[in-house]
């Protein structure tokens, strides 16, 4: 009685192996670009920009998925658009010639990568269009497998979110075997050709499998592109009611505040990337962790715990907090993750480097935060958005983190580099200490802001 549909396993095996291209593709793209094509801060601008249209290109897709192509139809065509612009992203790190220059330095300007250059614009554009078409879509479909008051779906979007990290966790293990380097960052390419094959082999497996799998209890297909007709037959009888309103209102001010959480969790692929890959001892009995290997962190231990924190929020019973509560205590979480680092890193200079337990550390904490923040966050969406309207308003879910990936890149160019005193509001930031206490405050002053809405917010729920 308690078992989830099939379908939601092959919306798990699908995002899987979507987040396995993208993660495996994000790891290096930081430490790709610093090789030899940008300094460190514009290579956080970039990335900041780059992951900032990755979040904001879903709430065309999802319109596009609501009034025209439907979910399948969507997903399909953007993890095509993926699969082209990983490989032009290989094409990239094919005609990439090392740029010798001081790590974070000035590049040499008698060495032309401009071919590589366009080829890498052209694959980050191709991605964000596909994500834009694949992201809202497949994550709209888990909540359509099932009744709309169904009390599974927390659940459901666990486990979905298991996916997630799965293949977020496996990516860096397999892309960063090919890391390259300053000498060498050609072979960056073959960790893009992974992620390329991976993303397509997921599409042939959805295409072939959907019509058997994505279905109601009921065995109505979901998913499908709407009937013109029948699209305006459910207008004219099914208009939005003022409780419609307000559950899209409570919606986009719960997004507003995730935008606090994402900017501090986002400096994975870029400022924390480069305090791991700069300032963390990562040698181990003469063997050199791979950088990019640091992004498991956060992947592996959601994987082990999203089961442990599904258990426990059932354990409490009526104790167990509400959805909104459990938004702020992840802010909280997140919080005390950089308090953490920021304590660990007090008085270390640049060259420096620091114990890995620190980083570690920091990534365990957050994860608790993003376990009680995002799976949730998708559920409230999924329960509070009109059904007319399902695809669209996780497009708006996802603009926030559109907002908050272009909030982490200007935040990682404060990054205190030698030498240099960066100020951020009128405060300078001179050291590593500074700037991990950015994300402290910022993070703590959301999560108190949203424990006062509270109240409000459950009875808008109503």
């Amino acid at each position: 009685m308690n078992s989830h549909p099939k379908g939601l396993y092959l919306l798990f095996v699908t995002e899987m192996s979507e987040r396995f291209s993208y993660y495996g593709m994000r790891a290096l793209l930081t430490l790709y670009m610093v090789a030899a094509l940008f300094t460190m801060t514009r290579a956080a601008e970039v990335y900041g920009t780059f992951t900032s249209l990755v979040y904001l290109t879903p709430l065309i897709g999802g319109y596009i998925a609501d009034r025209f192509w439907g979910n399948r139809r969507s997903i399909l065509a953007g993890g095509t658009c993926m699969a082209v612009g990983q490989f032009l992203m290989f094409l990239s790190a094919c005609f990439i010639q090392p740029s010798i220059h001081a790590e974070g330095g000035a590049i040499d300007p008698t060495v032309d990568n401009t071919l590589a250059l366009w080829l890498m614009v052209c694959g980050l554009g191709m991605l964000v269009i596909g994500n834009g078409l694949f992201k809202p879509n497949i994550a709209t479909m888990v909540g359509d497998l099932y009744p709309q008051d169904d009390r599974r779906k927390d659940a459901a979007f666990t486990i979905f979110y298991m996916g997630v990290n799965i293949g977020a966790l496996l990516a860096p293990l397999v892309c960063g075997i090919f890391e390259g380097s300053f000498q060498d960052p050609g072979r960056f390419r073959w960790g893009f050709l992974i992620a390329c094959i991976v993303i397509s082999l997921s599409m042939v497996i959805f295409s072939l499998f959907k019509s058997q799998f994505l279905v109601t209890p009921d065995g109505r297909q979901i998913g499908l592109a709407p009937s013109r007709r029948a699209d305006i037959k459910q207008q004219a009888a099914a208009p939005l009611t003022r409780t419609d309103y307000v559950h899209m209102l409570v919606i986009v001010i719960l997004a507003v505040f995730v935008i606090f959480f994402w900017a501090a969790y986002e400096q994975a692929g870029s400022s924390l990337t480069y305090f791991a890959d700069q300032q963390t001892d990562k040698t181990f009995f003469g063997w050199e962790m791979p950088t990019s290997w640091f992004q498991t962190f956060p992947a592996f231990f959601c994987v082990v715990l999203a089961p442990v924190m599904n258990w426990m929020w059932q354990k409490m019973g009526r104790f167990e907090p509400h959805s909104i509560q459990k938004l702020a205590i992840g802010l909280a979480l997140l919080s005390l993750a950089y308090l953490v680092i920021a304590f660990g890193v007090k008085d270390v200079t640049p060259g420096i480097k620091v114990s890995i337990l620190w980083i570690i550390s920091l990534y365990f904490i957050q994860v608790l935060g993003e376990l009680s923040l995002s799976p949730i966050g998708l559920s409230l969406v999924s329960r509070l958005s009109p059904k007319r309207f399902a695809s669209l308003m996780m497009g708006i879910w996802y603009l926030s983190t559109s907002v908050s990936n272009f909030a982490a890149g200007k935040l990682a160019t404060l990054y205190p580099e030698a030498g240099q005193t960066k100020y951020l509001l009128g405060f300078p930031i001179t050291d590593l200490h500074d700037f991990f206490l950015i994300f402290v405050v910022m993070s703590a002053v959301a999560s108190i802001l949203l424990f006062c809405l509270c109240p409000l917010l459950k009875r808008m729920m109503k």
